[in-house]
C-alpha cells in the first residue's frame, strides 16, 4: 500500500477526534508530506506550499501555528481536508464528512469539496446517509443494505428510476417543501436483520413487500437492468414503458 498512499487519502467523519490536539495546523498538514518524502525539512519553500494548501481550503495563513481546540467544527474539517489534498491525491474517501457539522456549515464544506474536485481533478468516494447531500454532490450513486451493494447507477437516473425496493423506501423518506409533489412514504416493516447473522437469500427479503419464495433462498446478483443501471433484485421495480426495453430480464423477474 505504501506506493499508493500519495494517491489515496481519507477525510474522516469526526473533525474533533481525527486531529492530533498536540500538533499545530502546519504540523498536521506537513505530517503526511514528510512521511511520504514530499518535503524533508521545514524550509521556506515547504512553508509556502503549506500556506498555499491552507488558502485553497479557506484557512487563513495565521492559523498555521494554532491548535485544533482553537477552531470550530467546520474549520477543523477544513484542516482535515487540507491534510488530505496536500499530497495531491487522485482518490479521496470522504467518510460522512459533513454529518457532524451544523447545517449552516455543511453547504460551505460541500462546496469546498466540489471546488477542490474541479481544481485537482479528484475522484471522491463520498459516504453519507443524507440523500439530499448525495443528490447534490454525486455523479454516480451506490446504495448499500447490510453491507451489500443493491443498486448502482448515475445520480439522475437513480432519483428518477429507482429499481430496488430498498432504494424506493429511502428516497420516499426525503423531506420536501413542494406541496405539489405527492410522495407516498414507504414504511418498511419488520426488524433490521443482524449483519453478523443475516438471513439466507436476499438480505432485504424480511422487510420487502414484494418478496417471494425465490428471495428467501437465492442471493440476487448485481446485474444491468437498464443502460448503466445495475440492481441486485429478483423483482426490480420497473415502469410499464421500460419493461420491453430492459436488458437481460424476463417477465418472471418483474414486479407486476
Amino acid at each position: 500500500m505504501r506506493k499508493y498512499r500519495n494517491d489515496l487519502q481519507i477525510i474522516f467523519q469526526d473533525p474533533y477526534s481525527s486531529l492530533n490536539p498536540r500538533m499545530t495546523v502546519g504540523q498536521i498538514i506537513s505530517e503526511g508530506l514528510k512521511a511520504n518524502g514530499i518535503i524533508e525539512k521545514d524550509d521556506e519553500e515547504s512553508q509556502k506550499y503549506i500556506l498555499d494548501v491552507m488558502e485553497k481550503c479557506g484557512l487563513q495563513p495565521y492559523f498555521v501555528h494554532r491548535y485544533p481546540h482553537q477552531f470550530s467544527g467546520g474549520q477543523r474539517q477544513r484542516i482535515g481536508i487540507a491534510r488530505a489534498v496536500a499530497l495531491n491525491p487522485k482518490f479521496i474517501v470522504a467518510d460522512e464528512p459533513v454529518s457532524a457539522l451544523d447545517v449552516s456549515i455543511q453547504s460551505q464544506v460541500i462546496n469546498l469539496l466540489l471546488d477542490l474536485k474541479e481544481r485537482h481533478k479528484l475522484t471522491y468516494l463520498f459516504i453519507s446517509h443524507d440523500l439530499s447531500v448525495i443528490k447534490y454532490i454525486s455523479d454516480r450513486v451506490g446504495v448499500m443494505y447490510l453491507g451489500n451493494l443493491v443498486e448502482l447507477t448515475d445520480t439522475k437516473e437513480l432519483f428518477a428510476n429507482r429499481l430496488h425496493p430498498y432504494t424506493e423506501a429511502l428516497l420516499s423518506a426525503i423531506p420536501t417543501t413542494d406541496l405539489k409533489e405527492k410522495v407516498e412514504i414507504k414504511i418498511l416493516e419488520g426488524d433490521i436483520p443482524s449483519p453478523i447473522n443475516p438471513p439466507a437469500g436476499c438480505k432485504f427479503h424480511t422487510r420487502c413487500q414484494f418478496a417471494q419464495e425465490r428471495c428467501k433462498t437465492e442471493v440476487p446478483e448485481l446485474r444491468e437492468i437498464r443502460p448503466n443501471h445495475m440492481v441486485a433484485c429478483h423483482f426490480p421495480l420497473l415502469k410499464q414503458e421500460d419493461r420491453a426495453k430492459t436488458i437481460d430480464i424476463t417477465p418472471a423477474d418483474e414486479v407486476q
